[in-house]
């Protein structure tokens, strides 16, 4: 329902690889809401239409106020009858599940229920067997406090609605609406920024997803989009996504569905010192899907990594800078993907280079000499490279090392033990499935 120029044409750099789109689709349309406002803030598309957009998004929540407020100021005038007719239905709706879980809010209302919520759960009795012999809170309230949960997300109170949802899964025996629950607090926090205890909310979403069957792949896909705003706002963030999107089923999801995934874990690989070790495997990823998506980020690791083309990847690092400045997600990697992006570059220059002249280095990083000569000093101290300045010459002589053909050979090989017995195991296993087959049809 949004963005949409009119031909290729039309689209500047920004557009082009701007993948608001894309992320919606896999995002509730609350987490949708703060991709819009940095759109508008970023000027990058026009702002009629990310109006629109955002006016078909509130239409279909109570927040009916929001609505009005973005509309008048938009159109002039006030909002279509229609949505006042809904705000007195969502009126109405609040009352009436209030009244369903009346006895709920009474008891544990105010200073004294604040003091007793906190008395029962020290005392290990927050419970449903036990509050509803102390005052008759049953099941059935607690299906209407989860849909009273519900209700608040909808009109944009996330704080009520983690808070109850929180008491819904504390508090139900029954299961029905369990993973929908937990979607919901996890979203709750995640609008509001509560960083830490999103992350624990992924952590436990994430084990009931991977033990529950069915829809494995569809759920994966949204979990993914979703960690995004943690990962990229958590302190411990940048190793909590190379952590999860390297597993191998979180891999296959992005690989199948959404390799545009690919733009944010590349970054967190370049900006993860930490990290490096998974270079090889965003390499090995990045090459295959290739022809399915790429960006500058991407090609930057293909050019750098693939191709060893230097010139390339100092050219797509400066397309790279674009793509942050405008990324909802990436903006606060900006300088240090940079930074880092810098240090690969010579890094990997230097791996196969005997002799590099560091008047080109600081041309190509755009510094003077001195400047130059002092940050690869600190470079070859960092990434322990075998290497000395001469500094009469202006040149960084690189100690050549013969190549060592049994640690090749190690290399290549030391997976395949692994591999040959995870294939015999599969093998065997099919043939037993074939073997039973064939008694089920003797029988």
């Amino acid at each position: 329902i949004f963005f949409r120029p009119h031909t290729m044409a039309d689209q500047s750099k920004n557009q082009q690889y701007d993948l608001t789109k894309k992320l919606s689709q896999y995002l509730d349309r609350h987490l949708i809401f703060p991709l819009l406002d940095f759109l508008s803030a970023r000027e990058i598309w026009p702002a009629g239409q990310l109006t629109d957009a955002k006016l078909a998004l509130l239409s279909k929540t109570n927040m009916i106020d929001y609505y009005a407020e973005i509309y008048k100021n938009a159109k002039g005038q006030d909002i279509p009858q229609e949505m006042k007719d809904k705000r007195l239905t969502v009126v109405e709706s609040l009352r009436k599940l209030q009244n369903e879980i009346r006895v709920f809010l009474e008891y544990f209302s105010g200073e004294e229920g604040g003091q007793r919520l906190h008395m029962l759960k020290s005392e290990g009795n927050f419970n449903l067997a036990h509050l509803e012999a102390k005052c008759g809170i049953s099941e059935s309230t607690l299906d209407s406090m989860y849909k009273y949960a519900k209700f608040q997300f909808e009109c944009g109170n996330y704080a009520g609605a983690a808070e109850y949802l929180y008491y819904y899964r504390t508090l139900s025996v029954s299961r029905d609406n369990d993973t929908s629950a937990m979607w919901g607090k996890l979203g709750a926090e995640i609008l509001m920024q509560n960083w830490e205890t999103a992350s624990e909310d992924l952590k436990i979403l994430r084990e009931h997803l991977d033990n529950s069957p069915g829809h494995q792949l569809q759920a994966r896909t949204w979990l993914i989009h979703w960690a995004l705003f943690i990962f990229f706002n958590h302190p411990d963030g940048r190793d909590g996504i190379i952590d999860m999107f390297f597993q191998e089923k979180y891999m296959n999801a992005i690989q199948t569905t959404c390799p545009h995934i690919l733009r944010y874990l590349a970054t967190a690989c370049i900006t993860n010192k930490k990290k490096r070790g998974q270079i090889k495997e965003l390499v090995r990823v990045i090459e295959q899907e290739y022809g399915n998506y790429r960006d500058p980020i991407t090609e930057f690791v293909h050019a750098l990594y693939v191709d060893y083309n230097f010139d390339l990847a100092q050219e797509k690092l400066a397309a790279c800078e674009v793509v942050l400045q405008n990324d909802f997600f990436l903006v606060p990697c900006l300088e240090e993907f940079v930074e880092n992006a810098k240090l690969t570059i010579f890094e990997n220059y230097c791996r196969i280079h005997s002799v590099i002249d560091i008047g080109m280095v600081a041309e190509k990083l755009g510094m003077d000499r001195e400047k130059a000569e002092v940050w690869i000093v600190n470079l070859i101290r960092q990434a322990r490279l075998d290497a000395r300045i001469d500094s009469q010459a202006n040149q960084v002589i690189m100690d050549s090392q013969a190549t060592n053909v049994y640690q090749l050979v190690k290399e290549k090989t030391k997976n395949l033990s692994v591999r040959t017995l995870m294939l015999t195991e599969a093998l065997s296993s099919k043939m037993q499935s074939g073997d039973q087959k064939q008694r089920g049809l003797a029988y």
